[in-house]
């Protein structure tokens, strides 16, 4: 395959990097932050609105451009560092500047740190009280949930952004600009055919579709009329194959993951088996999934079909022990399984109900008869006295108190509307039956 003037070429920048926005006009999609009036626009035209803030989005939707545009248009010093190849030395050098240009009655600088999320909880405390104090202005970039991975304490002093991906048109028309617009590529006579493959490929990923777009320009033959066809073909052939964006240490891996849970819950098998393929296509870790499909197997379906829980734990231990592709099967029969399950979240919210009432009441005492007289001082005491021992009893049963005396009568557990859990509601009621507690 031909390479048309790859010198010349070697000497530019990345396609993605000369077309960067240079106003808030150029950002392909993202209206909700750079539309008319809107929070980074307007921190674009105005200094005084500027504050700590904490960029979330995909890769590729413009984080960074928007450091680069404030860099230009902010009336103050601009600091730029990347948290996976920086540490708290270079944190604190800056924070030393801005103390001095404070001092001096100077602007605070602006501190951009990308991939904040990979600074850890002790390196994001250094942080804290250059923001706090308002020594520097913070403008953080991440792919991950803040919620997650920005300390509290410093993401309550900060306001998060969330960029969105673009849409489809919006990258359309983004792919029309460029090969308008960028000098190298205007020159190459490229004809925009279709964009299905590309779009894919992309993943939503500005970088990475302006990097496509380049390479297919760069490694396409001309046709007949001197022009190179953007087509599905042509760009799969120069790109080979289509990986999806799939980040299994970034948002989608929550993303997809929630998608497949989601549809088990729902009870949507086909679904669910097309989320879990897009996790294991992505090269996400099996037992990552069958962890969740345990998870799964007792908050959603629990006690209605108890069976569940043992297929998701015996669907772990074959993948743990067979491998990929051969597990895939397993997997794919405990999905099916759970999704075609009858559902129950009572185990669930039991557990959430009983969470609650020890965080507000964790005072009470285990009462006497529910203790161990493992001495004869305790058993004095009334440690272990008037307890009854329920296997000597018919049924292996017998009513008495097993609640400290102020929670007498609590109820926690409400059974679902299930065959599995009407049976064992019909025998609780049975042995509960008339039982001072209730």
């Amino acid at each position: 395959m031909p390479v048309r003037d790859q010198k010349t070429m070697s000497n530019l920048p990345p396609l993605a990097e000369r077309m960067r926005p240079e106003n808030p006009e150029d950002f392909v999609g993202q209206q909700h932050l750079f539309g008319s009036g809107k929070p980074l626009q307007s921190v674009l035209q105005d200094d005084n609105l500027l504050h700590s803030m904490i960029l979330w989005g995909p890769p590729g939707t413009g984080k960074t451009s928007f450091a680069h545009l404030l860099s230009k248009s902010a009336k103050r010093k601009f600091f730029a560092l990347s948290a996976s190849d920086t540490g708290i030395k270079s944190v604190r050098e800056i924070l030393e500047i801005a103390r001095d240009m404070i001092n001096t009655h100077q602007p605070s600088p602006i501190l951009f740190l990308d991939e904040i999320h990979r600074f850890s909880k002790s390196q994001q405390d250094s942080l804290l009280s250059g923001v706090e104090k308002g020594i520097i202005s913070l403008i953080g970039a991440t792919t991950e949930n803040p919620s997650f991975e920005i300390n509290k304490a410093l993401l309550s002093r900060c306001r998060v952004y969330r960029f969105e991906e673009p849409g489809k048109e919006d990258l359309i028309t983004l792919l029309e600009k460029v090969i308008k617009k960028d000098p190298q590529l205007s020159s190459q006579n490229l004809v925009l055919k279709e964009t299905d493959f590309i779009l894919r490929y992309s993943g939503g990923d500005i970088r990475r579709l302006l990097n496509a777009l380049e390479a297919v320009s760069q490694f396409s033959e001309k046709g007949e009329k001197g022009e190179i066809e953007i087509s599905n073909e042509n760009c799969m052939r120069v790109l080979q194959e289509h990986f999806p964006a799939y980040d299994k240490d970034g948002d989608q891996h929550y993303d997809l993951v929630s998608a497949m849970i989601k549809s088990i819950r729902g009870s949507d098998p086909d679904a669910a088996l097309y989320w879990m393929f897009r996790m294991l296509h992505g090269g996400e870790d099996p037992v990552f999934i069958c962890r969740r499909l345990i998870i799964s197997a007792s908050e959603d379906i629990g006690l209605a079909n108890p069976n569940a829980l043992l297929l998701a734990t015996s669907c772990l231990d074959a993948v743990r022990n067979i491998g990929i592709p051969e597990c895939e099967i397993t997997m794919s029969q405990c999905v099916i399984y759970l999704a075609s399950s009858p559902k129950s979240n009572s185990a669930y919210v039991a557990r959430n109900k009983a969470k609650k009432l020890v965080r507000e009441m964790n005072e009470h005492q285990v009462p006497l008869h529910l203790r161990n007289a493992t001495s004869k001082i305790v058993k004095d005491l009334g440690y272990g006295k008037d307890y009854l021992y329920p296997h000597n009893y018919k049924d292996h049963f017998v009513k008495q108190h097993y609640l400290p005396e102020q929670l007498k009568g609590l109820k926690l557990y409400e059974a679902a509307d299930n065959p599995t859990e009407s049976k064992m509601n019909e025998r609780l009621k049975k042995w509960w039956s008339n039982n001072p507690k209730k």
